[in-house]
């Protein structure tokens, strides 16, 4: 007999829950609670949430360093969505395993996380039997790249195994004793969705040889900011809804003797958010707009956004402040930071509200003794991201735009002027690295400050990943640039192009 399920799924909410644009301060067809406000529930739908929900707003951002609770307001928010299921995503662990336990309890859905110990709260696999009788088995895991991302004192206490090995146990578990499978997991596809390509050949996200290695019904992937709706791989059906509740995924599943059939689609957040989220949000936005618009100080000039590409090639302003930042901070000889995906202008009056929109990463600093090899592989790295269109203009490549744009991947130093010849091979593109007026010695070494993120090796950055570690500043940098222009008031921002190309 032929049974239907409906799936409401949203992921990588990243704390955007109200229809804003915190940058503009205008009003967005997005965030969850416009979300929300399309869910249709009864008693034969479920409606599941990918992770990555506590972490990556201005709103969040107040709620866990100025109000000291981000969890009591998520999980409301969530519980007026009539969730019922969840899994973590590698930003929840932002805060530690204390306030992702805060949160859990708080929820009234369930956390599944097959590939994660130690965290109360946190069950590996599901069975629930919805009002026609359907037998739906679930489970959920997280990337294990989340022990690279996170710092020790974060993952204190918590054990996160293979996420393939976790989904191929639960689903041995689920599959004789219910009519649909679903997995849950905070990870993305390590392939083309349409053509197969193999895009990466890390554990970091499986979704791909999940699907067709294993015979899950359904996948709901997350953690790649990726749209795709009504994909099936191998015998899978699965999707993946973008970032900031821009859009959410509708699954109509149907089971009948054995056999599943589901259609999925991507719809927009709206414009119009359910009256109950709105007014259960309207205390700690108002709130955290007044927060936001605290002066910090001033620059001596102001600095306008620019597409990615103009931006790599020229030099950011905005990349030389937050090494100058950086710089102060850690007494390294020099510094790396990468921009967001998303570059917003950075006014001459300097708010809270431009910091926070502009590093939104909630990274912290790492001091690293290098090599002018390990400053070599890096610098080849990201000039990788260098690339010639057909007709010979400059392009971004591929590799930073599929199967997800990537511009955060390609890093802006301070402190070296580095010459690349972008006409040569990469891996072959390092011309020159000066330091302080000579060229950098194969013998000598330099302490390097970046963000804990690519000291993991994140990005393609594996050359960091064995460098001694000098020093840390667990202050997270937002707060560190905030403290900075606080401190300095009148701030001359660093002018330097420091990439230099042999054509220029």
């Amino acid at each position: 007999m032929e049974k239907k399920l409906t799936i409401y799924y949203t992921s990588d909410i990243h704390g955007c829950f109200s229809p804003i644009d915190y940058a503009t301060c205008l009003p967005t067809d997005s965030g969850l609670a416009n979300c929300m406000a399309q869910f249709r529930k009864d008693g034969n739908t479920l409606v599941i949430d990918g992770g990555d929900t506590l972490q990556g707003s201005p709103l969040t951002y107040y709620l866990s360093h100025e109000a000291r609770d981000v969890t009591t307001l998520p999980a409301a928010l969530l519980n007026l969505g009539g969730y019922d299921f969840v899994t973590l995503g590698n930003h929840d662990f932002d805060y530690g395993k204390q306030t992702i336990e805060r949160y859990l309890a708080a929820l009234n859905a369930r956390c599944l996380c097959a590939n994660v110990e130690g965290i109360h709260g946190v069950e590996k696999t599901a069975v629930v039997t919805i009002e026609n009788g359907l037998r739906v088995g679930l489970t959920g895991m997280i990337t294990p790249f989340v022990t690279q991302f996170e710092s020790a004192e974060n993952m204190a206490g918590i054990t996160v195994t293979d996420a393939f090995a976790a989904a191929w146990s639960a689903l041995s578990e689920l599959r004789h004793k219910t009519d649909l499978t679903i997995c849950i997991y905070h990870g993305g596809f390590e392939a083309d969705v349409k053509t197969g390509e193999i895009l990466s050949q890390t554990s970091e996200n499986q979704g791909c040889r999940i699907c067709r290695e294993l015979g899950f019904d359904i996948l709901l992937a997350a953690h790649q900011h990726m749209q795709a709706e009504n994909l099936q791989i191998g015998g899978t059906y699965t999707c993946q809804p973008p970032e900031k509740a821009a859009k959410f995924i509708r699954m109509d599943v149907t089971a009948d003797r054995g056999s599943v059939h589901a259609v999925s689609q991507l719809i927009p957040a709206g414009s119009v958010a359910l009256p109950a989220a709105a007014d259960a949000l309207q205390s700690a936005e108002a709130q955290t707009a007044r927060w936001l618009d605290t002066p910090v100080g001033r620059l001596d000039v102001p600095i306008p956004a620019e597409d990615p590409l103009t931006l790599a090639k020229n030099g950011s302003l905005l990349a030389n402040l937050i090494n100058q930042v950086q710089l102060e901070a850690s007494g390294a000889d020099i510094s790396l930071t990468s921009l967001s995906n998303r570059v917003v202008d950075f006014p001459q009056d300097v708010t809270v509200r431009a910091i926070v929109s502009a590093y939104a990463f909630p990274n912290t600093l790492q001091t690293i003794r290098v090599t002018r090899a390990v400053l070599t592989a890096a610098l080849e790295r990201s000039l990788s991201y260098f690339d010639f269109a057909p007709d010979g203009s400059l392009c971004i490549s591929d590799t930073f735009l599929r199967p997800i744009i990537q511009h955060f991947n390609y890093d802006y130093f301070s402190g070296l002027t580095v010459t690349a010849d972008l006409y040569q091979p990469v891996g072959r593109r390092v011309r020159s690295i000066v330091y302080q007026g000579r060229e950098l010695p194969d013998d000598q070494t330099l302490t390097l400050c970046l963000n804990n993120y690519r000291a993991s090796g994140a990005g393609g950055y594996g050359c960091y990943k064995s460098c001694p570690l000098v020093s840390e500043n667990l202050t997270e940098i937002s707060d560190l640039v905030t403290q900075y222009v606080l401190q300095h008031r009148e701030i001359t921002v660093d002018k330097t192009k420091w990439l230099q190309f042999c054509s220029d």
